[in-house]
C-alpha cells in the first residue's frame, strides 16, 4: 500500500500537479515578493551610487513618504530627499551599502520588508563602517512597487568608560 502512495505521489510531481501551475496564487505572490525585494536592491545600489534619478523611481514622490532614521524623521519625499538624503550621499565617498536577511510580506498593494543592512565609507576624512535593522513599507502604483516608509536603527553604542577617580 505503501508504495501505491508514494507511486501517486510522484506521478502527481512529475506531472506538474504539484507545481506552481497547479497554485497559480502561490508563484505570482512569490513574483511579487522578488518584485519588492528588487526594488530595496536597487534603492541601496543607487544610495551607494549617488543614483538620485533611480531614488525617484524606487521612492513615492509625494508627501506619503516617511523616514525614521537615528531619532530624526522626514516627512515627505522632498523632505527626505533634498534635507536628508542628497546632502547625506554628497558627504559620504566610496559608499557600499548592502541589504541582507530580506523578508517580505505582502497584501494586496501593500507591501512591508525587514532586513539587516550594512554600510561603509569616507566621510569627513574618515572610514566608517556600519549596520543595523531595517523595516520597509511599499505600495504598488501604477504597476510598480514604491518605497513609502523606512526606518533604520543601528545598534546603540556603548557608553564612553567612565575615568577612573584618583585616590
Amino acid at each position: 500500500m505503501i508504495k501505491k502512495i508514494i507511486f501517486v505521489f510522484v506521478t502527481f510531481v512529475v506531472a506538474g500537479v504539484l507545481s506552481s501551475n497547479f497554485y497559480p496564487n502561490v508563484s505570482a505572490q512569490m513574483s511579487e515578493e522578488k518584485a519588492v525585494v528588487e526594488v530595496l536592491r536597487q534603492n541601496a545600489t543607487a544610495f551607494a551610487k549617488n543614483d538620485l534619478a533611480t531614488l525617484d523611481k524606487v521612492w513615492a514622490n509625494d508627501e506619503a513618504v516617511t523616514v525614521f532614521e537615528n531619532g530624526h524623521a522626514n516627512y515627505g519625499w522632498s523632505d527626505y530627499r533634498n534635507n536628508h538624503l542628497a546632502p547625506e550621499m554628497k558627504e559620504i565617498k566610496n559608499t557600499k551599502y548592502a541589504l541582507s536577511d530580506i523578508k517580505v510580506k505582502i497584501d494586496s498593494k501593500t507591501a512591508w520588508a525587514t532586513f539587516k543592512y550594512t554600510i561603509s565609507g569616507d566621510a569627513d576624512g574618515k572610514h566608517f563602517d556600519g549596520g543595523g535593522l531595517g523595516t520597509a513599507i511599499l505600495e504598488k502604483r501604477g504597476g510598480r512597487w514604491q518605497i513609502v516608509h523606512w526606518h533604520s536603527s543601528a545598534p546603540r553604542r556603548a557608553p564612553s568608560p567612565s575615568p577612573t577617580p584618583k585616590k
